[in-house]
């Protein structure tokens, strides 16, 4: 049972659609099997998913600016449609022989990611604290939850990452290897509705003593907005992999472990800041005001550092048995864009006293996921592979952007090989999505809570080609 015999039948059908639906921004699973191919070996793949995340308003919430009154009880336990966005990943690698005891490789993919848009049809607003004009009037009869005047919540991001990699191989059982990581991260995201405050473009207080609301107006030009925008420009910095590699090819044993560290970025964005229409509003919240000043600066976003540990081996003539294992360190990732910032600072100190302010995104929870299966070679031409696989989200309550927890999954892939140096290899993957507490930013580190997202499933999947020359 040489590893040799199984490499191309098998061993690259492992783990299709391994990381489409991961917890928190996680998306491709960051894998660098395909350096690890014997001889020189070409790889190019795409990855789909096709998820349907919906839910309901929490019984009893409340919008964030105001306790006391209970502004937005219309719409408990209404329904909140589909706001996932189906998506497409790719990925290509390069791995090159240079001799007995040297290899490179050049990986590319699209470690992770987020696109979401909220329905702008969801239940809106059915009665006003107030009817008056001056403290709001019908303009809260515009806005829902998550959309506000025609316009949903939206957020997409994206990332691009292509490594560099040397490998030393003192014997045909270790591999040895490092590089350098580029990688590129842009994004734009969307508040809207009374779920976020003024942030959503609608907001209540009752700070004066009684309820006033206000919609709200741009600082910098003074027109109506629907809420809160920020957009970061593409933006490129570098990190690194290192890993070890191990193999008995006599039991087509193979594990390795992949280390790959976090990447710093400071980047301007630009935002959207709102000044509210109602002037007593100022009273309670001073940076909602026209003479509020905002300072200039960059926003710090750090992508975080994982580990990858697969394992695989023979357990039978023309099967093998495979496991990934990865931890990926989201408890310590935030976003808190710099004005951003400012106004979650104001809004604190207005609501509760402290300046402590909230990010726009955060997690509270590192990610572990496990993905397994057993692939079988048919014939010299046909493989296939069932697979499994557990997600452990990244914290509940979980982010409004993103709100799932977690998943199970189970799929199937396959492989043809038309000549003994190239394969063509699909896969199809089912997630039963974990159920989620929505949280607005500016609840984190509570147990408050939005919106329920339960019983949500997505379909995950793949395409590849392969080469071996």
């Amino acid at each position: 049972m040489k590893l040799k015999s199984l490499t191309w039948a098998i061993l690259l059908i492992g783990l299709p659609t391994t990381g489409v639906f991961a917890a928190a921004m996680d998306r491709s699973g960051q894998s660098i099997a395909a350096f690890l191919q014997p001889n020189n070996y070409f790889e190019g793949g795409i990855s789909v998913l096709d998820a349907n995340v919906s839910g309901n308003m929490r019984n009893g919430w409340n919008m964030p600016s105001n306790d006391t009154a209970k502004s937005g009880a219309d719409l408990s336990n209404s329904h909140l449609d589909d706001m996932a966005e189906s998506f497409y990943f790719a990925n290509f690698a390069l791995k090159y022989q240079v001799n007995e005891n040297v290899s490179m490789g050049l990986i590319y993919d699209q470690p992770f990611g987020a696109k979401a848009a909220y329905s702008a049809n969801d239940l809106k607003h059915q009665t006003s604290p107030t009817s008056s004009p001056l403290f709001g009037g019908d303009d809260a009869l515009k806005a829902g939850a998550f959309h506000n005047d025609g316009e949903g919540t939206k957020v997409e991001v994206d990332t691009q990452s292509l490594s560099l990699i040397m490998g030393y191989q003192p014997n045909e059982h270790w591999n040895i290897y490092a590089g350098p990581v580029y990688q590129t991260v842009k994004g734009d995201v969307s508040l809207r509705g009374s779920v976020y405050g003024p942030l959503g473009g609608f907001m209540c207080s009752d700070k004066i003593g009684t309820v006033l609301c206000s919609t709200f107006k741009d600082k910098e030009t003074g027109q109506p907005i629907k809420g809160y925008d920020a957009s970061i420009a593409e933006k490129s910095e570098f990190g690194y992999l290192a890993g070890i590699a191990f193999q008995i090819p006599e039991i087509a044993l193979k594990t390795s472990l992949t280390y790959r560290s976090e990447i710093d970025y400071k980047v301007d964005v630009k935002e959207t800041m709102p000044v509210a229409n109602n002037f007593l509003i100022g009273i309670a919240v001073p940076a909602l005001t026209e003479n509020f000043i905002y300072t200039s600066g960059k926003t710090n976003i750090t992508t975080p550092q994982s580990i990858n540990l697969d394992f695989q081996s023979g357990i039978m003539e023309n099967t093998l048995a495979f496991v990934n294992l990865r931890w990926v360190d989201w408890s310590k990732f935030s976003i808190r864009p710099h004005k951003f910032g400012q106004l979650a600072s104001g809004l604190t100190q207005a609501v509760a006293g402290t300046p402590r302010g909230f990010d726009l995104v955060a997690y509270d929870k590192d990610q572990y996921s496990v993905n397994f299966g057993i692939a079988r070679k048919l014939n010299e031409k046909v493989a296939l592979s069932l697979l499994g696989g557990w997600d452990s989200g990244a914290g509940n309550p979980v982010s409004t952007l993103g709100p799932t927890e977690g998943f199970w999954s189970a799929g199937l892939g396959g492989q043809y090989s038309p000549t003994p140096a190239t394969f063509i290899q699909a896969g199809a993957r089912y997630f039963w999505l974990g159920d989620a507490k929505a949280q607005s930013a500016s609840w984190f580190g509570t147990e408050r809570y939005d919106a329920d997202f339960k019983d949500n499933t997505a379909i995950g999947y793949s395409l590849k080609i392969g080469y071996k020359f």
